[in-house]
């Protein structure tokens, strides 16, 4: 069995490793804020403390604590979530889910949330170390069985580090049995235009010792679809695009990324859905016939995005901001005009808190939730 030392700098932690993190969380004096503004009092702050200091591995963390926190997001900022595609899922074998990236924390979260319910045991989840800017974040996503993907790092480190990531998850996969959630790219799409990355399977394909087809039959690649109603941060991404269009050599700030990342916890996302696609394996065959792996590796990038654009769920909010974007009424028997008068409602409060002009961020938000209809169509799916 492949040695796991070559991996801690990237690994969740392990059940031995549990207590002596939540003395450091306990200890840290950021972390000591973060809960007095989730619980508000003292005497409630030393009681989670308390406990956390009573916990000895990983699964009782995220029963105990993590999981109620989610179902109090989930009641709070959603109007419900569905799952589907369960049935393409073999509880007795491990993938790699591979999904569309809209929000930092929850995609992930959210869908360990559900398939914990249904039965199924939770996946790792890869995070990017940009994320990581204080050691009770870096604590908290290990304890909830997060790897770390390693980002702005010099070109010699990052084939290096990309190797490393590949073999861990390939590692996983085969000798540990344990599923693994990672974005079709990196960062969120901004513009609801979801696209699988080539760099993200060239990443994977970095492991793979046998020939093309074996390798990704080894990985059990399983195309994801997450479909928010009301999108997250969808402002905050408005007013992202619209500096990047104003000043070319714009970049975001750690204070930016942590905002996202509570903005996302807290605001309203409407109705959420997970849909999980068959297991990429009969397209296989055809494409690794294609020799060239590069044009293999595209290949399976438009594969996997026809799957997660055949899958994903749209909203009313997804015709009636096509149909505006548009100027046509294509799709006007899909909502009504009170949905159509919501959804208005909502573009008007949240532009309101971007502070650019008008009609471009209009334009941008619009585009953001048409977006994945056009793709819908362009793949030629069926509606179900």
């Amino acid at each position: 069995m492949q040695s796991e030392k070559k991996f801690d700098e990237i690994r969740p932690y392990r059940d031995d490793e549990v207590a002596e993190v939540m003395m450091r969380l306990v200890a840290d004096p950021i972390f000591d804020e973060v809960l007095m503004t989730l619980y508000q009092t003292r005497e409630r702050v030393e009681e989670i403390k308390a406990a956390l200091l009573l916990t000895y591995n990983v699964d009782d963390f995220q029963t105990r604590f993590m999981l109620p926190y989610l179902d109090k997001i989930i009641e709070n900022s959603t109007e419900g979530i569905s799952i589907g595609g369960l049935e393409n899922i073999d509880p007795n074998k491990s993938y790699v889910f591979i999904s569309n990236h809209r929000d930092i924390i929850l995609d992930a979260a959210l869908m360990n949330v559900e398939i914990k319910k249904a039965g199924l045991n939770t996946t790792e989840i890869a995070i990017g170390s940009n994320l990581l800017i204080y050691q009770w974040i870096t604590d908290m996503v290990k304890l909830n069985r997060a790897f770390v993907v390693k980002r702005n790092i010099p070109v010699k480190q990052m084939l290096m580090a990309s190797k490393t990531l590949s073999e861990y998850i390939r590692h996983s996969i085969q000798n540990r049995g344990d599923s693994v959630w990672i974005a079709q790219r990196e960062g969120r799409t901004k513009d609801g235009n979801d696209l699988t990355q080539v760099s993200v399977l060239k990443m994977m394909n970095m492991s793979n010792g046998a020939d093309f087809e074996t390798g990704f039959r080894e990985l059990n690649l399983v195309p994801l679809s997450i479909s928010y109603e009301i999108e997250p941060c969808g402002n905050e991404k408005v007013a992202e695009l619209l500096k990047r269009q104003n000043d070319p050599d714009f970049s975001k700030t750690e204070k930016d990324d942590l905002w996202s990342m509570v903005s996302g916890l807290k605001n309203q996302k409407g109705h959420v859905h997970f849909e999980f696609g068959k297991p990429v394996v009969e397209p296989l065959a055809d494409i690794a016939k294609i020799g060239n792996t590069n044009k293999a590796l595209k290949a399976l990038s438009e594969y996997i995005d026809v799957e997660i654009y055949r899958n994903f769920k749209l909203w009313p909010n997804n015709y009636i901001a096509y149909d505006i974007f548009y100027k046509t009424q294509k799709y006007s028997d899909q909502y009504t005009e009170e949905e159509k008068e919501k959804f208005l409602d909502l573009t008007h409060q949240r532009l309101k808190l971007v502070n650019e002009d008008r009609d471009d961020a209009m334009q941008l938000w619009l585009g953001m939730y048409a977006v994945p209809v056009f793709n819908f169509e362009n793949c030629k799916c069926q509606r179900k």
